[in-house]
């Protein structure tokens, strides 16, 4: 009898402001880690590249993310992406 395999088991980690699955997911690529939010239902899977790109950076950029989590509120805002072109209006 075996146990459970530790490369496929899920993390999470949990806290008064939020949630995470965190699991290691095999693909034809290679492995990625799928990071994923149960309350939402969004995921996301890195590869070891986008891992590591995240030690590059400090806490400034995480607090930054925070302050809008869904996204600008005003798209007009400097810095940010252009804004996305309205739907043509139907005839």
């Amino acid at each position: 009898m075996s146990g459970p395999d530790p490369a496929s088991s899920e993390i999470r980690l949990a806290n008064e402001f939020g949630e995470v699955v965190v699991e290691r997911v095999p693909t034809r690529n290679g492995a990625r880690l799928r990071i994923s939010v149960p309350a939402s239902g969004r995921s996301i899977l890195l590869c070891p590249l986008e891992l590591e790109a995240l030690t590059w950076q400090d806490h400034d950029l995480f607090s930054r993310l925070l302050q809008t989590p869904h996204g600008p509120e005003d798209e007009s805002t400097e810095g940010g992406p252009p804004p996305r072109p309205s739907p043509a209006a139907g005839p």
